[in-house]
């Protein structure tokens, strides 16, 4: 007798003993499945949050190169904003032509540094098309809703929270105009650009505000996200200006600029404090509404620290634990102390 007669005249018990999953093996198994995933999520989510840090690790690298390539062209590091009076109130109305505007030649961004009006503020409506552009390189991929206009990174324009002027300790500061040389406490000791959070109010990549200036007056990460600055959404800005607002370029500032470079033997040679003394003659630059708002900290996405580039182009990882003496000699270009390198 064949295999399949003897399987047809089997009792209805027999065949009911054939191989398969009861309900309640289905269900541990189902169980099971559910708590290895549980365990590997956290796998997934280290591994993608530490392919996103080396993406902004390299966008860090970027800026520091284009930062030292327009040094060596120009024999001194970019303004941190160009203005003709102090202090930087965080504001729509002024100048205000940032760092990051300076560089983009070095960022392969060329057509969008020939299409910036220099003989306007950022904030006149013939520099929304620029104002308005996005850049990957300054987007952090870890930092959520990064809108177009805005940058994730900002130089440092002081060891301590105060507004932006003339007498900071950063390198990138109002007017500034450092040279290699001026970095005294060696490049490799000084903290130059850093990852900052996109607040409401952020006046976008180039303005030269707390959009794109930052400083060390509180440890890393220790800001609050929205913090209470009012909402100036970049189109506003140009489509709803401040009433009086300064759009014209100050005295001096369009020597300064690379695309003008009559003077720049002058400010290589040491005619620094001449220019600076030109650019703020003239009539002051009018009162912002609202008075000075504070500048802040940095922030970051990543867990327990802020990505920052050296001046020598080393990038770093600053934890939240360092220790805030240490933090501010690292943003002071030239304090003259001994760093100790075991707090962060």
């Amino acid at each position: 007798m064949n295999e399949a007669s003897t399987w047809s005249g089997a009792s209805p018990e027999a065949r009911l003993d054939r191989g398969g999953f009861t309900l309640v093996e289905l269900l541990v198994v189902i169980a099971i499945i559910g708590i290895l995933v549980s365990l590997l999520l956290p796998a997934i989510q280290a591994a993608r949050e530490a392919a996103r840090r080396v993406h902004c690790n390299q966008n860090l690298c970027q800026l520091i190169v284009a930062v030292h390539n327009y040094e060596m062209a120009y024999g001194g590091y970019p303004p941190g904003t160009i203005e003709q009076k102090g202090p930087i109130q965080n504001v729509p109305q002024g100048f205000h032509h940032s760092w990051i505007t300076q560089i983009l030649p070095y960022l392969e961004q060329k057509n969008a540094y020939h299409n910036i009006d220099r003989t306007v503020g950022v904030y006149d409506k013939r520099n929304l098309p620029v104002r308005a552009l996005d850049f990957a390189v300054l987007h952090c991929p870890s930092w959520p809703g990064a809108g177009r206009g805005y940058s994730g990174y900002a130089g440092v324009h002081h060891d301590m929270e105060a507004p932006i002027d003339v007498t900071n300790h950063g390198v990138f500061f109002l007017n500034s105009r450092l040279r290699y040389d001026d970095i005294t406490d060696g490049s490799a000791n000084t903290l130059f650009i850093g990852e900052k959070p996109i607040e409401q109010g952020d006046l976008g990549w180039m303005s030269g505000t707390s959009a794109t200036l930052r400083n060390a007056g509180c440890p890393p990460n220790s800001i609050l996200l929205g913090g209470k600055r009012p909402n100036y959404p970049i189109g506003d800005v140009v489509s709803q200006p401040f009433q009086g607002s300064t759009t014209s370029a100050p005295p001096g500032a369009l020597a300064r600029e690379p695309a003008f470079v009559d003077s720049l033997p002058e400010l290589t040679a040491g005619g620094v404090a001449s220019a600076l003394d030109a650019m703020s003659a003239g009539p002051p630059a009018p009162a912002a509404t609202g008075g000075a708002l504070p500048v802040g900290g940095f922030h970051s996405s990543h867990p327990g620290g802020v990505l920052f580039a050296f001046g020598d182009g080393n990038v770093q990882f600053i934890g939240d634990s360092i220790a805030l003496p240490i933090y501010q000699q690292l943003a002071h270009r030239a304090d003259g102390k001994l760093l100790s390198t075991t707090g962060y």
